[in-house]
């Protein structure tokens, strides 16, 4: 019983320094509706999701990605991206703003006021009047205008997820409590010319549940095996239906594991395989008191 207590202890104390809002006793970003009285113990998780793996496969489908249904989702004003999956302790984004986020970067230099003039001028000269492509000679410089090309969805491949690990002691269960998802631009992607991975949004996922995830035809999980049987990603995450690794536990530092152990990424790797089995060590080992 004392090692009960001493972990309790212990998880409670690296919640992290934000603390979530409680409406009428419950979490309002929670899907679970659990108490806050009935709960024993919890312990907030970022995991990474890569799309690309082959467990994944099913919910990033050809013209049914997840990322798909997202950006529709926002273009349609459905739903509310944030900064970060602090959500409304972040800044919350407007349409154009989460549209400038997923805008390919330009490795060209921008046009100025200064380039302008000089490039109306260099018109002038070869006899054209400026844009005008009816009066001049057909050897004038042409004014570079800059396109915007956005990131296709298949090419946000990378994705977080934030939740909460929370034992219900009314139900004595342990549940897998999704708060948020967060959309990014992945470092190894050639066009993404910082080398860095990149936050896109954060969205509640309660929000993306109640108005993406559910009886949407082009929001599904793809079963490969019979298409019969497809579900919704809501009922995906509800089921676990894909692969992630943890990439954060809630410590005081808010370091990431990566970070706790020595930034060796390899390292990392087997730190987050040791936190997950440290995680089903506890929960089995509730049944044991």
């Amino acid at each position: 019983m004392k090692k009960l207590l001493i972990v309790l202890f212990i998880s409670i104390s690296g919640l992290g320094f934000s603390q979530p809002e409680i409406v009428n006793g419950v979490n309002k970003y929670s899907t679970k509706n659990i108490h806050e009285s009935d709960i024993m113990y919890q312990k907030y998780i970022w995991r990474a999701l890569d799309l690309r793996e082959r467990q994944n496969e099913p919910i990033f489908s050809k013209s049914k990605e997840i990322t798909r249904a997202i950006i529709e989702a926002v273009k349609e004003g459905l739903i509310q991206p944030w900064t970060s999956d602090s959500l409304e302790e972040s800044k919350a984004l407007t349409k154009e703003e989460f549209l400038e986020a997923i805008q390919i970067p330009s490795t060209e230099a921008e046009v100025t006021e200064e380039d302008l003039a000089f490039m109306q001028n260099e018109a002038d000269d070869w006899g054209s009047d400026f844009g005008d492509d009816g009066g001049g000679s057909s050897d004038a410089p042409a004014v570079p205008l800059n396109k915007v090309e956005y990131f296709f969805p298949k090419d946000l491949y990378q994705m977080q997820i934030k939740e909460n690990l929370v034992f219900d002691k009314q139900r004595s269960v342990m549940y897998h409590d999704i708060l948020a998802i967060t959309m990014l631009v992945p470092a190894d992607h050639p066009d993404n010319i910082k080398g860095i991975e990149l936050p896109i949004a954060s969205f509640s996922y309660k929000e993306l549940k109640q108005k993406v995830f559910t009886d949407n035809p082009n929001a599904i999980w793809y079963n490969p095996y019979n298409d019969a049987e497809h579900k919704s990603l809501a009922d995906a995450f509800e089921l676990r239906l894909f692969s992630s690794y943890i990439i954060k536990v809630s410590n005081p530092n808010d370091d990431y594991l990566v970070d706790i152990y020595g930034g060796d990424p390899k390292v990392g790797i087997m730190a987050s395989q040791w936190k997950e089995f440290e995680l089903l060590e506890y929960e089995h080992n509730l049944w044991e008191f």
